[in-house]
């Protein structure tokens, strides 16, 4: 359900990094969690440990944690399912 609300925590936060917001400038203006950004580090940790491959979970981490353009990720994420 939270995924389809406009007043989701995490959707927020995505649009918002979509829009090019840093993480921590979401966050201060957000004033509240979203869960999704911890949930990433925990997912790609879970990755590295049984070798998985999830490459939406692994986009989100780079644009979350690494820095990475959205617009770049998703591109390259798109190259892949070509």
């Amino acid at each position: 359900m939270t995924a389809y609300s406009q007043f989701s925590r995490n959707r927020t936060f995505g649009n918002m990094i979509g829009k090019g917001y840093s993480v921590k400038s979401a966050q201060l203006e957000m004033n509240m969690v979203a869960e999704g950004y911890y949930a990433s580090d925990c997912i790609q940790r879970i990755i590295g440990k049984y070798n998985l491959d999830m490459p939406i979970c692994n986009m989100v981490y780079q644009i979350l944690y690494n820095n990475s353009p959205a617009a770049k990720e998703v591109n390259t994420l798109a190259q892949k399912l070509t």
